[in-house]
């Protein structure tokens, strides 16, 4: 039951409104209810950044297609057959051609910007603390941004490989997936396989996404959350050609980045993309725990 005081302000009969008053919480106040994904996609679709990521990746097979129209194949030798000759041999292995051009730095710096930038984004705009005081909890702040991040991740890989798809088969045709060592693939298991592929670098990205979600709440300015995930990356990339360290290489995160290229071969091989998408996973696991305790206790001042 509900009563009407004299400054006509409804206040509860049985006193609930007094209780919330003295807790701080405003009458009707939900946690869960704050800071919807919706809202928050919305907002980030909206953005500069969000346009230029997107139309970069989208340009990317574009700009490939361009380049053999101009440049031609030609083997470096007789006989000898790399990727950019079967390129254009098909759709699908113009796809995969796209992906493998991507996957080493592109891709690193797209997921990079949209997780890193997530957190530092509202403290370099001073909008981080206005978002708590509402209040939004710390906790459900970061995963919403995680999941908004994940998610335009995601679009940006499922964009690639969609524009490289279309364009490689309208500019070569349906022919099958040919590879290197000359096994091949039907177009349509290779689109299956593709897809396969495609699943095992979004869970193999995951380590980026962690590292740069944590560097995130460590500073204010996205360009150092983003420009230090990209430059641990590529730290781990050179001391994956170190073949001095033998088997540690085999703990670096970034160590099986390519493991997708087993799809493609008649008979997977399963050992390097379970063990990949196990490490990705776990060192994302560490870097998601990590940013959440930091920003849990963290002292918001912008």
């Amino acid at each position: 039951m509900t009563s009407t005081d004299r400054g006509g302000d409804v206040v509860a009969a049985d006193g609930r409104g007094d209780a919330a008053a003295a807790d701080g919480r405003a009458p009707g106040y939900r946690p869960h209810s704050t800071l919807p994904l919706r809202t928050e996609l919305t907002r980030q679709l909206l953005r500069r950044r969000t346009h230029l990521a997107l139309g970069l990746l989208a340009l990317l097979p574009v700009i490939l297609a361009a380049a053999f129209a101009i440049g031609g194949s030609g083997s470096s030798s007789p006989g000898a057959v790399n990727l950019i000759d079967l390129g254009t041999r098909g759709g699908v292995n113009f796809t995969v051609f796209c992906l493998f051009m991507s996957v080493g730095f592109l891709l690193i710096v797209v997921v990079a910007l949209f997780f890193g930038d997530s957190v530092a984004s509202e403290a370099s705009w001073s909008s981080l603390r206005y978002l708590l005081a509402i209040p939004v909890p710390r906790g459900r702040l970061l995963r919403q941004k995680a999941i908004v991040s994940a998610a335009l991740s995601v679009l940006a890989l499922l964009l690639l490989f969609g524009v490289g798809l279309a364009l490689g088969t309208a500019l070569y045709g349906t022919g099958p997936l040919v590879t290197p060592f000359g096994d091949s693939l039907g177009y349509g298991d290779a689109v299956g396989r593709l897809a396969l592929a495609l699943a095992y670098i979004a869970v193999n990205l995951t380590w980026v996404a962690g590292l740069a979600m944590l560097l995130s709440v460590l500073t204010d300015a996205p360009l150092g959350a983003v420009g230090g995930t990209v430059m641990v990356s590529i730290l781990v990339q050179i001391l994956d050609q170190i073949t001095a360290l033998g088997g540690w290489r085999d703990l670096l995160p970034g160590h099986f980045s390519f493991a997708w290229t087993r799809f493609l071969a008649p008979t997977v091989d399963w050992h390097d993309i379970v063990v990949g998408s196990f490490s990705a996973l776990a060192y994302a696991a560490v870097f998601g725990v990590l940013a959440w305790q930091r920003f849990a206790v963290k002292d918001i001042t912008s």
